[in-house]
């Protein structure tokens, strides 16, 4: 059996998928990404206990990212809009990048994924423009989905 696209329709166009068939389940979705910092401005920052004139560079970027959670049928075409029940995103330093970890919780039809990967990219780019005066070689990696569960499949990286 080979798997397909499930936005393309028969005639090759994009299309939302019809949820409306499906029960409605607990669904839980969990991403991380990371933002490396050159060495000496992880420093400065980790000093500066990760604030600027900006203001608080963490608490900012969860913010950030809850609100873009909330936007993601807005930002992402084909999604669906759900109702989220949770949403927390977690910012920690590690040895010279911050790891942000975004987990969605919903009681839908469909899953929340990409409302996962859309906080912590949210997250990470306002960590960016936070500190992009410091450096330009701030490097936005490893952005992936860690977990989904409630479906008819589950995933763990």
């Amino acid at each position: 059996m080979t798997k397909q696209l499930s936005h393309i329709d028969q005639q090759g166009q994009a299309t939302m998928v019809d949820v409306s068939a499906k029960a409605v389940s607990s669904r839980i979705a969990v991403a991380s990404g990371l933002v490396i910092f050159p060495q000496d401005v992880f420093n400065t920052l980790k000093q500066e206990q990760f604030s600027n004139k900006k203001g608080s560079i963490i608490q900012t970027a969860v913010i950030a990212g809850i609100q873009a959670v909330k936007k993601t049928a807005d930002l992402i075409p084909l999604c669906h809009q759900l109702a989220l029940s949770k949403i927390q995103i977690d910012i920690k330093p590690k040895e010279n990048s911050l790891e942000i970890i975004c987990t969605v919780k919903c009681n839908e039809r469909t899953g929340v994924e990409m409302e996962a990967l859309t906080g912590v990219s949210v997250s990470a780019l306002t960590i960016y423009d936070m500190c992009k005066a410091l450096s330009h070689e701030i490097v936005i990696d490893s952005i992936q989905l860690n977990h989904k569960s409630g479906g008819k499949s589950e995933y763990n990286r």
